[in-house]
């Protein structure tokens, strides 16, 4: 696990008319960074979206549908974890999860069977200058997405 990673586990309350699933709680210790947007993505199956990182943001993730091969990789030198990389699955056939990861902590996924639906909290509004991108098959990673 990297260092400031949290995955949390979902509840459903479900019955015949469908289920009820809460995401986050502003009380969630995990999402002490706080509010700043939601965002929507739907991603084709196949695609590769990857690697992006934020300089000051915190990040939360959820796949409502479709099925994510989610990377993770500590590019924070100071870190205990730096240069790790962790790998899981979420969405559709796993038990429900959201994830968060800090700044510094470059992220992606490949959609494995979708299209996939995705929602995104950001601990602030989108800001060109605290994104930063690097290639999905960059060298310092050297993580393989065709797996």
């Amino acid at each position: 696990m990297i260092e400031g990673v949290f995955l949390k586990e979902l509840e459903t309350h479900g019955d015949e008319r469908g289920f009820f699933r809460e995401l986050i709680r502003a009380s969630d210790g995990f999402f002490k960074a706080g509010f700043g947007q939601l965002s929507h993505s739907l991603v084709k199956q196949g695609v590769v979206k990857a690697w992006h990182l934020h300089k000051v943001q915190t990040q939360w993730t959820y796949a409502v549908s479709g099925l994510l091969r989610v990377a993770l990789h500590d590019t924070r030198p100071g870190s205990p974890t730096f240069r790790e990389t962790m790998e899981f699955t979420a969405g559709d056939g796993r038990p429900p999860l959201i994830y968060s990861f800090p700044p510094g902590v470059a992220h992606g996924y490949r959609c494995a069977e979708g299209p996939a639906h995705v929602l995104y909290v950001t601990s602030g509004v989108y800001d060109l200058g605290d994104e930063l991108r690097l290639p999905q098959d960059a060298p310092e990673i050297g993580y393989d997405w065709r797996k």
